[in-house]
């Protein structure tokens, strides 16, 4: 072990490989409080500002969990999910709603869709993601993760951000007319 690796130890799966979220939020300094609370509890993280860099993420990551608002850019939340129940490489990936639209104005049909939760982003205190997160990822019933030795809190220049590749989306997802590709950065919108 590097005595001056400063990142967490990574929560692990019955295999050992760390547990992946994808954080799918156009607000990017709420997915940055997401990212680093999670980080600081050993998971991989990857964060899409927009559907078009979600969809190429779930598909190429496969992740443990996707955290999904619903009024993201270019596809909408909703739309993702249904894509990703529609496919092989997502019908079984657990997605819990984090929106600011009460569940009453969402758009139809995501329980039938299967997601895990459902949250208002008002209504959450900064510790909910976390707890949010472990019961889905860590029921009190399931395997838990293997004991890892303390390590010292990441500090911001040694925590890895994972920002889609500059490439064209994957051939399966469908792009808008416009040929948008995963960007490389924040969508601001």
């Amino acid at each position: 072990m590097n005595p001056n690796d400063t990142t967490a130890p990574a929560a692990s799966t019955p295999s050992g490989a760390s547990q992946k979220i994808i954080i799918v939020e156009d607000n990017a300094s709420l997915a940055e409080i997401y990212k680093t609370r999670l980080e600081l509890l050993g998971y991989t993280v990857f964060m899409a500002y927009n559907g078009i860099t979600a969809l190429y993420f779930i598909q190429q990551e496969r992740p443990d969990l996707v955290l999904l608002d619903l009024m993201v850019p270019d596809i909408a939340g909703d739309q993702i999910l249904a894509k990703m129940r529609s496919s092989t490489w997502g019908k079984d990936i657990p997605v819990f709603i984090i929106s600011n639209l009460n569940e009453e104005n969402a758009p139809a049909g995501l329980r039938e869709l299967g997601i895990s939760g459902y949250a208002v982003k008002m209504n959450l205190a900064n510790d909910d993601i976390d707890k949010i997160v472990n019961d889905i990822l860590r029921p009190a019933d399931g395997p838990t993760p293997a004991a890892a030795p303390a390590a010292p809190a990441p500090t911001v220049a040694a925590t890895p951000v994972h920002e889609a590749p500059e490439q064209p989306a994957p051939s399966s997802v469908e792009v808008p007319a416009s040929g948008t590709q995963p960007p490389t950065g924040p969508t601001v919108a």
